[in-house]
């Protein structure tokens, strides 16, 4: 991938709205190029400090990024040009290094392939300047560690050819052979060496020419190594994975189970929510994302297809059956329909970083939750209300059951979450704040703001052959296209930067 930076796109909606600029593109496409399958990002994940970026794809592949801009600034420094322009220069992430995590497999006992798309990747606390992740597929999730390694090679070797000894070749002036006599701790003697065939001794003084090897270190490599996997632990395909704030735990999580795991310990696993009835044909509801609270680790959330919430404590019980919480948003009377149930499924849940507020992201909307307050949202965010009316389209090529992530800023005052066409949008949740901008994921993010005509998106090249119905178009009047979606995307957790994954290209947007 190669990486570039561009222009500016600036607006003025309002004192309280961001400006944002484009950044950084990596593995843009070429006019006309085609998307491989197994290039298409599936995964994206800051670490705790914004200083590495991992990426994840449907080749299940994991690509590191690191920033450049700030890396040689100690804390005090950063903080102090943080005070003088908080932005002066714009964040720059460089290619670091890529390894193959997981491989397709087959179950042979279910009859089952087993894709080698990584689905999340969660960053672990580094040790010693080594970096530590996650990875995880539909069945697997590998604890890998990234470190730099100096590539040492050996010099000062005996750069005469001729007075080297080498393949039983040596100067005669330098060495004599003896079939009788041969060198034994410094004296002539009778005691031989295994000296090919005949035996010999060195010269007085030795051989000059001959000189020990002398190990230098050159460049740096990047090493990943597995150094556990965790497998053999769900029956259903794994859709979250989380890491405990105590940094010794972490959750994943299928459609009817959380188990909870040890990160030294990857042959067992303790099963702590699990939803499956006793009647597969009594099930109404299963478990669609799951995370850990950032700051106490006896409580995490999962979300559903029903569209609730529940927080769950680990000390109440063993099996947390029972939530000590349930968040859901009650619909109008009068307004349920055959796609009600479906658009209210929650595809992603993300705690703030404060612990105070949830996120989650269901098709049509982002909704903020207080955790302090069950009987509803405090706020909800309109994504695309437009397609309402084409929710028979949307059902018919299955983009109805798009499962888009959702981000929060560091300091809690906005969210982020994807769209159609290349697009998404950013909310202000501060109380009274009325931002809300439509970006698109190019060049020039706030392109799509003006109302003028343009073409429909080039295919992605996506596997299902399923109706493609691409009419219509946004409240701008931009036609639209279903499959150019933006599902995955990460907030910078310290700073207003956009990670953006579209296709195979990453893209980079910070703000001001």
């Amino acid at each position: 991938m190669n990486g570039g930076s561009g222009e500016a796109a600036s607006t003025a909606v309002g004192p309280e709205t961001l400006e944002w600029k484009f950044s950084q593109v990596f593995g843009e496409r070429a006019a006309g190029e085609e998307v491989q399958e197994v290039d298409i990002i599936s995964a994206i994940e800051f670490n705790k400090t914004g200083d590495y970026l991992a990426t994840g794809d449907r080749g299940g592949r994991v690509v590191l990024f690191e920033r450049t801009d700030n890396r040689k600034n100690g804390p005090q420094r950063r903080d102090l040009e943080k005070m003088e322009s908080s932005m002066s220069r714009h964040p720059e992430f460089r290619y670091k290094t890529e390894f193959q995590s997981h491989e397709p497999e087959f179950d042979y006992l279910k009859s089952l392939e087993i894709e080698e798309k990584i689905n999340k990747i969660r960053w672990c606390q580094a040790v010693n300047g080594a970096l530590f992740l996650l990875s995880a597929n539909d069945k697997t999730i590998k604890l890998w560690k990234v470190q730099e390694k100096k590539v040492k090679k050996l010099c000062s070797m005996n750069s005469n050819t001729s007075k080297a000894i080498g393949n039983g070749t040596v100067d005669s002036a330098s060495l004599s052979y003896s079939s009788k006599q041969c060198l034994a701790n410094g004296e002539h003697g009778t005691r031989t060496f295994g000296c090919l065939s005949n035996d010999f001794h060195f010269p007085p003084g030795g051989i000059p020419s001959l000189h020990l090897p002398v190990v230098t270190s050159h460049d740096t490599s990047h090493v990943a190594r597995c150094r556990r996997i965790y497998a053999h632990a769900h029956d259903y395909h794994i859709n979250s994975i989380s890491n405990n704030s105590d940094g010794e735990t972490f959750i994943s999580a299928d459609d009817l189970r959380i188990n909870l795991w040890n990160l030294e310990i990857s042959g067992q696993s303790f099963n702590i929510v699990d939803v499956k009835p006793a009647n597969m044909e009594d099930l109404t509801e299963v478990i669609t994302s799951a995370e850990f609270h950032p700051n106490h680790c006896n409580t995490l959330a999962y979300s559903t297809s029903k569209g609730s919430i529940c927080l769950v404590d680990l000390r109440q019980s063993a099996l947390c059956d029972k939530n000590s919480k349930l968040f859901e948003a009650h619909e109008a009377s009068g307004s349920k329909s055959f796609f009600s149930e479906i658009i209210a499924s929650i595809s992603d849940v993300k705690f703030a970083k404060d612990g105070r507020h949830m996120l989650s992201r269901d098709y049509m909307t982002l909704k903020l939750w207080d955790i302090n307050m069950d009987s509803g949202p405090v706020a909800t965010f309109q994504v695309h209300e437009y397609l309402r009316r084409k929710f028979c389209d949307l059902y018919e090529n299955d983009s109805i059951f798009d499962k888009f992530e959702c981000c929060l800023s560091g300091d809690g005052l906005r969210a982020a979450t994807g769209s159609y066409s290349n697009l998404f949008r950013v909310f202000g949740c501060s109380e009274g704040s009325t931002e809300a901008i439509t970006l698109e994921a190019t060049k020039n993010p706030m392109r799509r703001q003006v109302p003028t005509p343009s073409k429909p998106s080039r295919s992605l090249g996506l596997t299902r052959a399923v109706k493609r119905d691409n009419s219509g178009a946004d409240t701008n009047g931009n036609s639209l296209d279903f499959t150019t979606k933006l599902l995955h995307m990460a907030w910078h957790p310290t700073e207003d930067s956009l990670a953006i994954a579209a296709a195979n290209s990453l893209y980079m947007y910070y703000a001001q």
